[in-house]
């Protein structure tokens, strides 16, 4: 991932999109989530550094921020919604993700989302 993004960066890029197929594609690639701070390290503010891919929740999104994320994607959920109850379920799916995202950042002592601390998060990498 960091040699993707590097190159990326020496071929002009002004910012870089993390995204895979995942699970729908292959069983062992390696979530967004888990090579986002790598990514971010290797650009080291040469370029921002969207995510996207299994994010379900507000706190997703916030993870994401605190890893580095200057913004988050959302795809399924909002479709869920839609799918569901047509434009109105969309919207009450983005409600319930903002409603989510703002709760866990004032649980969290958080009061901007450009000033989400890394420490936010801690993981273990994979067995």
């Amino acid at each position: 991932m960091r040699v993707d993004a590097v190159k990326a960066l020496e071929s002009g890029c002004k910012a870089i999109y993390v995204s895979n197929h995942g699970g729908r594609q292959l069983d062992e690639v390696p979530s967004t989530i888990s090579v986002l701070s790598e990514v971010v390290k290797a650009v080291n503010g040469r370029a921002e550094v969207y995510l996207d891919g299994g994010v379900r929740t507000g706190t997703d999104v916030l993870k994401a921020l605190a890893l580095g994320a200057r913004a988050v994607f959302v795809g399924r959920p909002p479709v869920y919604g839609l799918a569901v109850a047509g434009e109105e379920g969309a919207r009450n799916v983005l409600t319930i993700l903002r409603n989510e995202l703002k709760l866990a950042m004032q649980l969290s002592g958080v009061t901007d989302v450009e000033d989400v601390p890394q420490s936010l998060v801690t993981y273990a990498a994979r067995l």
